[in-house]
């Protein structure tokens, strides 16, 4: 029983479980606020938990040998409490799980999804070392209002500003996510966006996107709701303290911190702001 329960919390550790259910919830909550049905709005956070799940579990498989060169000890492969290939094998799993269930929303929402799941694996598959990194984020962030869209009982486009948001907050999200290990990660030959940038400019461009996807949700709801106020209010009160901390300190854990709360406050502009998402 012992040996069982490690390798569980082995599995959940190797799927990211905190981004991934960031994104799964987010994805829910647009479904909800735009009025999807309930059954919709349950298959695809289904979907959304399997994508995140496929997408975190081939990372940690994808990057063992380099995770165990860097002594990641944090990582349950590199801890030898389970295989790569396991990890590997959930992955495709959750994957196929996923696509298979895209089209019970239809043909137009599947080939969407699939572009969002194939933006995650690219980015684990190398992209993740080149300036193509942020734009695997953009897309996947990007097509998620999209996806809300597509989900409805007569699939419609999402509104333009809402897609930009998403692709703001996605370029939003990969620099807090890989501010805390720029320098780790130059060591190791990854010369995405942020590295070369640096940590102030890489601070710097994740604010201006994050302004950029409050004053889209507050044009987009128009108009503004109270949940849209709260989140585009947040943001600003964020985003001059992350201005603080570029000036200050850029390299601290503070700014990774600063630009993750921002990004959940713009969140919730876009949330409020969801009826409004289908052009």
């Amino acid at each position: 029983m012992g040996l069982m329960a490690r390798a569980l919390r082995a599995i959940i550790g190797a799927a990211h479980v905190g981004p991934s259910f960031v994104v799964t919830l987010v994805t829910v909550l647009l479904a909800i606020v735009s009025g999807l049905e309930p059954w919709r709005v349950l298959v695809i956070g289904v979907i959304m938990a399997a994508n995140q799940l496929s997408i975190g579990w081939s990372n940690d498989a994808i990057d063992a040998a380099r995770d165990t060169d860097a002594a990641r000890t944090d990582k349950p492969v590199v801890r030898g409490d389970v295989r790569p290939r396991t990890i590997m094998g959930l992955a495709i799993g959750a994957a196929a799980t996923a696509l298979a269930l895209s089209l019970v929303l239809g043909p137009a929402f599947a080939l969407a999804h699939f572009v969002a799941l194939g933006a995650g694996w690219a980015y684990n598959a190398g992209l993740k070392r080149t300036l193509l990194a942020t734009a695997c984020y953009a897309v996947a962030f990007a097509l998620l209002p999209v996806l809300v869209a597509l989900a409805r009982e007569e699939p419609r486009p999402a509104a333009w500003w809402a897609v930009v948001m998403g692709g703001m907050l996605g370029l939003a999200a990969h620099f807090a996510n890989v501010l805390p290990d720029l320098e780790a990660d130059r060591r190791h030959g990854i010369r995405a966006l942020p590295h070369r940038l640096g940590a102030r400019g890489a601070g710097a461009v994740a604010l201006v996107a994050l302004a950029t996807a409050g004053v889209l949700g507050v044009l987009g709801a128009a108009p503004a709701t109270p949940l849209t106020l709260v989140g585009a209010g947040a943001t600003l009160v964020l985003l001059v303290a992350g201005l603080v901390v570029i000036v200050r300190a850029p390299g601290s854990r503070a700014l990774f911190r600063i630009i993750t709360l921002a990004a959940l406050a713009a969140v919730l502009t876009l949330a409020g702001a969801a009826g409004s998402i289908v052009a």
